[in-house]
């Protein structure tokens, strides 16, 4: 219900509510549950009550379980003897091991960088739900080419298609799931994507674990073979989800979208609740496409050449004024991910156990064990993400991954060449380790998988998350061409130099990341202060106006502008 606060405001904004034909205006940028009726309670227990809608969620981020489940499958399979029969190219006896074994791994993420940067405009083109089923059919054409392969230069090409599908899946995935979640458990349906990269993550490491016991090439053909299953069920069943109503509305299909937002939250299409937030979308689409027109008036006739350029210029709107705040907090978010360090602890931990005096399969069970707190700690999050906020999980998990870092690096500077006598140490060292996990789990795990694909304006919203996504796949090879060397030729300085990251993610994150808890997708304009003129704020009243124009002049509707 509204609070006593909201109808005061909106007793104050217009003294005169006939003259909007008994409508009133007032933008807000506050959580949606503190000036009008919602959904239903937020955080995880609105879930419950937006039951299809988090249906819808949970299927698009099976995305995220096949991202998750190749890197788990190949952190097993790389060590593989009956792999590396196969392919001799990158088994530690071969003299260009490093090389072809850097870019057997570097293939996925140079795949994934193309795809996410493609899927900006493809999603744009054919919608988010279309551009999931190429994605998917991209996909799956690399895994059965890596699921056949016969030569090194095979898989690595199979690899680079597959990488092109997954990049695609991880750009547009969290977009569709923003797009038609309820403001109210936005953050717990959008945990679902990193929840499912975990997921997959583990599932494919254990699956591994026992396949490699099998004899002949099956221990390695297996897992590759088996994460077609998730690709096909996404491909199939994504047919039969709906359209991102905003990306409807977006096209100009006003009344499609009117009854896909009905049929996500499952409420008849005259409903307050869905009016309210129809007439939202409607009125930021209008805002930002006149905007867009008052930019480029010189590309509006339509041509081809025109609407070539027109693309290239929306590229280059996320950097202008009205949005690079935005590209800004997109792009940092993904690079500080990488930069924490979750790569480096998850490579130097196979080493640290073994160093303690356990086996090689206990080394891999352990190594097992780290995935499965980087789950706990996701899990927590479809809690925390409606309930706390994204800003307090980040500064947080910044301030305990520092500590972890700090502690790690002097364990490891002070005893790694003895750990033998040191077991105390050692033992402390893995449980920071897993703290660790836990911290980034619940923390700087799930919130960059989730932020982008809220805070750009729908216009522009499948390229920001598609450049937020480049960054990181970008870092993550980056971090991936660093962190061996690193870790090997420093020792405890590798995390002291995540530790500084880890530190600066905290102060970065305290001067620049809003907070986006309740807000809805268009109140965005607000929260990032982008309408800081009294023409542009003139201009988006004169829309709304006219939107309320054209409503059903009997309607006693009241109109709270989110």
């Amino acid at each position: 219900m509204r609070s006593s606060m909201a109808a005061k405001a909106v007793t104050k904004e217009s003294d005169d509510p006939a003259q909007d034909n008994g409508n009133t205006f007032i933008h807000h940028a506050e959580p949606v549950w503190e000036h009008r009726e919602t959904y239903g309670p937020p955080g995880f227990k609105g879930v419950f009550m937006n039951s299809y809608a988090a249906l819808c969620a949970a299927f698009a981020a099976i995305g995220g379980m096949i991202f998750g489940y190749d890197q788990g499958v190949v952190s097993i399979v790389l060590v593989m003897p009956q792999f590396l029969s196969r392919f001799p190219q990158v088994s530690e006896s071969s003299s260009s091991a490093g090389f072809d074994k850097g870019l057997l791994t570097a293939m996925i993420e140079l795949g994934a960088l193309i795809g996410a940067l493609n899927q900006g405009w493809v999603a744009d083109k054919i919608s988010r739900k279309y551009s999931i089923i190429v994605a998917v059919i991209i996909f799956t054409v690399g895994s059965a080419l890596q699921t056949g392969s016969v030569s090194y230069a095979m898989l690595v090409v199979a690899r680079l298609i597959g990488g092109i599908g997954i990049g695609m899946l991880s750009m547009v995935a969290p977009l569709y799931i923003s797009e038609i979640s309820p403001p109210e458990i936005r953050g717990a349906l959008l945990v679902l994507e990193e929840l499912s990269i975990v997921t997959g993550i583990v599932i494919a490491y254990w699956i591994t674990y026992g396949a490699r016991y099998m004899a002949g090439e099956w221990a390695w053909r297996l897992p590759f073979l088996l994460q077609l299953i998730p690709g096909f069920v996404l491909g199939a069943g994504i047919l039969f989800l709906p359209f991102s109503p905003r990306w409807l509305i977006s096209k100009g299909r006003d009344a499609e979208g009117l009854k896909a937002l009905g049929r996500l939250r499952r409420l008849p299409t005259t409903d307050s609740r869905v009016q309210h937030e129809w007439f939202d979308i409607r009125a930021e689409v209008a805002f930002h496409k006149e905007t867009s027109a008052l930019r480029h008036p010189e590309l509006q006739d339509r041509s081809t050449m025109s609407r070539i350029k027109l693309e290239i210029a929306s590229w280059i709107d996320c950097f202008r004024r009205g949005c690079w705040r935005r590209t800004h907090v997109g792009v940092g978010l993904m690079f500080f991910q990488q930069f924490v360090g979750i790569n480096a602890l998850i490579y130097y931990s196979p080493t640290l156990f073994s160093t303690m005096g356990l086996n090689y399969s206990m080394t891999l069970i352990m190594s097992g064990v780290l995935n499965v707190t980087q789950l706990v700690g996701v899990t927590t999050s479809l809690w925390t993400m409606d309930r706390f906020g994204r800003r307090p999980l980040l500064l947080w998990g910044s301030f305990l991954m520092t500590i972890s870092h700090f502690i790690i690096a002097i364990l490891v500077g002070k005893f790694s060449r003895d750990w033998p006598h040191h077991r105390a140490a050692g033992w402390v060292s893995v449980a920071f380790l897993l703290f660790y996990m836990l911290s980034f789990g619940s923390s700087w795990g799930p919130v960059p998988w989730a932020m982008p694909s809220e805070i750009f304006p729908s216009s522009l919203r499948a390229k920001g998350v598609a450049l937020s996504t480049c960054s990181n796949w970008l870092n993550n090879f980056i971090i991936g061409l660093i962190t061996p060397p690193l870790v090997q030729n420093t020792g405890f300085g590798a995390y002291t130099f995540f530790a500084i990251f880890c530190l600066l993610s905290l102060v970065w994150t305290f001067y620049f990341v809003p907070e986006t808890r309740g807000r809805t997708l268009e109140a965005m304009d607000h929260i990032f202060k982008d309408i800081n003129s009294e023409q542009e704020e003139a201009r988006r009243k004169a829309i709304e106006h006219e939107l309320i124009g054209n409503h059903d002049p009997t309607s006693s509707q009241e109109y709270a502008i989110s």
